[in-house]
């Protein structure tokens, strides 16, 4: 099962600006110690840079790292953030959406768990479907196939939600086209 990460950066960094049009530098967050770090980084700069948008990675891999990554994000003059789906940042959710706030950084994360704690938008593959679909998977496994003989799973549905509270915070109004595509609007 794939959940498409490095692959939705560009739209990420894409919606991002179209909410604050004003983005100019977005910082990148990543936890080094994932294997595809690189990958996702690489992705980023390049999407970033066809926006005209300077990406700088940030690392974060524990809970002080995190405060040190928006720290160092504010320095630089990051004014909004992407955020990877990845194991330790989704542990750290609730920790990472409130430094976005105390930072005051327009934040899009990977999965919409992000938007409904309080962050300002997120874009990716819905985990609902994905863990529906690893079901089918292990059913097809219990009635005798052969793991190595499935193959990977793409995700085929995507979520996209909008925090209006958390964009009226930062001072920002949402486009009416960014309304009128995102599959949840939490006000």
């Amino acid at each position: 099962m794939s959940i498409f990460t490095a692959e939705i950066a560009a739209k990420n960094v894409s919606l991002l600006k179209e909410m604050a049009p004003a983005l100019t530098v977005v910082a990148y967050l990543i936890n080094p110690t994932n294997p595809a770090a690189k990958i996702y980084s690489d992705s980023v700069v390049a999407a970033a840079s066809a926006l005209g948008i300077t990406a700088r990675v940030v690392t974060a891999s524990t809970e002080q790292d995190l405060d040190d990554a928006f720290a160092f994000s504010k320095k630089f003059g990051a004014s909004g953030l992407v955020v990877i789906g990845e194991p330790f940042f989704d542990s750290q959710r609730d920790k990472i959406v409130a430094l976005a706030q105390r930072y005051a950084l327009p934040a899009i994360y990977t999965f919409r768990e992000y938007a409904t704690a309080g962050g300002l938008m997120s874009y990716g593959p819905s985990l609902a479907d994905a863990y529906r679909r690893g079901g089918i998977y292990v059913a097809r496994i219990l009635k005798g196939e052969k793991p190595a003989d499935l193959p990977v799973m793409q995700p085929t549905k995507f979520d996209f939600a909008i925090n209006l509270k958390t964009a009226k915070a930062l001072g920002l109004t949402v486009p009416p086209t960014l309304l009128a595509t995102a599959d949840e609007v939490i006000e």
